[in-house]
């Protein structure tokens, strides 16, 4: 299976957090799956580690490759696709980091491993 983290998941999994559910646990330790990690949770867990928002057991700069290279996640980069998506998405969801990822999951045909409610609003394909 080929999926997208959000940014939680992503969290979560290598936290390992009691959130995390186990249909996700599941996918995420089959190392048959192609998993994808957008470099809008990257951006958004620089963020809100610079913030003071989140704490990691190192700064974001070592903690997020040595967990990408540790689970061989493969990232997805901002397309002009996935923007302009993103800006033609109702405004069920105001969070811009999550409009993205709901934006590169449609334009990609992608199934999001995500716990929020509002992502199948969208018609995305959501995994929990």
């Amino acid at each position: 299976m080929r999926a997208l983290l959000d940014t939680h998941t992503f969290l979560w999994w290598n936290l390992d957090a009691p959130r995390l559910s186990q249909t996700s646990r599941d996918l995420l330790g089959d190392g048959d799956n192609e998993l994808l990690l957008s470099v809008v949770s990257v951006w958004e867990i620089a963020i809100k580690h610079a913030r003071g928002r989140l704490d990691l057991p190192k700064p974001p700069a070592e903690y997020l490759p040595e967990r990408i290279a540790h689970y061989g996640y493969d990232a997805l980069r901002v397309e002009v696709g996935h923007a302009l998506q993103a800006g033609r998405l109702p405004a069920h969801h105001s969070d811009p980091f999550d409009r993205l990822l709901i934006a590169q999951a449609l334009v990609e045909r992608l199934p999001i491993l995500s716990a929020d409610p509002h992502f199948a609003r969208y018609g995305v394909e959501v995994i929990w």
